[in-house]
């Protein structure tokens, strides 16, 4: 297994030609080097996401807007997080892709799928620099990140089929799967969204905090926990 250098300008080339056209990028990609390439080109997508999440967290903006003097330190928790989460995402995603390889009869040498894996990650700064929509909705935030997420399968089907050598038909129903789960638990987490929204705005907490107002311990001049319950109760 013979270590390659790192060349930035291929990095940059093949990262773009993953992102943009991964039916030719796989169909030619080398999964030669050794496992210092992928470890660092995983790290490099890391740090990216990480800057975009700590700006957004600086700004106070989508998810990573924190809001008030926490926002700071929410985005410079989300950096070391990316960073960390890239390293570990790509052994476990080459973990993954391999059981999936397995399964469709693709090659289930390791250091090709870290490569395929480290290649896909190309879409962890995409996805961080979707949160930014989080400041018009939510919803629609949450929107492109499944949109991010389906495009990910289709990159996932060329890099197994063409790069992987894993069966065609077998990888579209595994896929097919994947997709369909990713589909539900969007509409399920919407759906959640929805209904925590709806208690929230029918929610009066001038209902409870009058007991605590009234409600205190002789002894101690504090609030007791039996009191307040005891109330709640008689009011269902």
């Amino acid at each position: 297994m013979e270590e390659k250098s790192f060349d930035l300008s291929v990095f940059i080339a093949d990262s773009k030609e993953a992102l943009l056209k991964p039916e030719e990028y796989f169909s030619k990609m080398s999964t030669e080097g050794g496992f210092g390439p992928p470890i660092i080109k995983a790290l490099i997508y890391g740090v990216i996401a990480g800057i975009l999440n700590l700006i957004w967290g600086l700004l106070k903006i989508g998810a990573m807007g924190g809001g008030g003097m926490f926002g700071g330190a929410v985005g410079f928790l989300a950096l070391v997080w990316s960073i960390i989460g890239a390293l570990i995402g790509l052994f476990i995603g080459a973990v993954i892709i391999l059981i999936l390889c397995a399964i469709a009869s693709g090659k289930t040498d390791f250091e090709p799928i870290l490569h395929v894996q480290a290649a896909l990650m190309v879409v962890m700064p995409v996805s961080a620099f979707m949160n930014v929509f989080g400041v018009i909705h939510p919803a629609l935030a949450s929107l492109l990140s499944l949109a991010v997420n389906l495009y990910l399968l289709w990159m996932l089907f060329h890099a197994m089929t063409k790069t992987l050598g894993a069966q065609v038909d077998t990888t579209k129903i595994i896929l097919y799967v994947l997709g369909g789960l990713l589909i539900l638990f969007f509409f399920i987490g919407m759906a959640t969204r929805r209904a925590a929204n709806t208690f929230m705005r029918n929610f009066d907490p001038g209902d409870y905090t009058g007991q605590l107002d009234k409600r205190t311990n002789n002894f101690f001049g504090k609030t007791t926990y039996t009191d307040f319950s005891s109330d709640y109760l008689k009011k269902l």
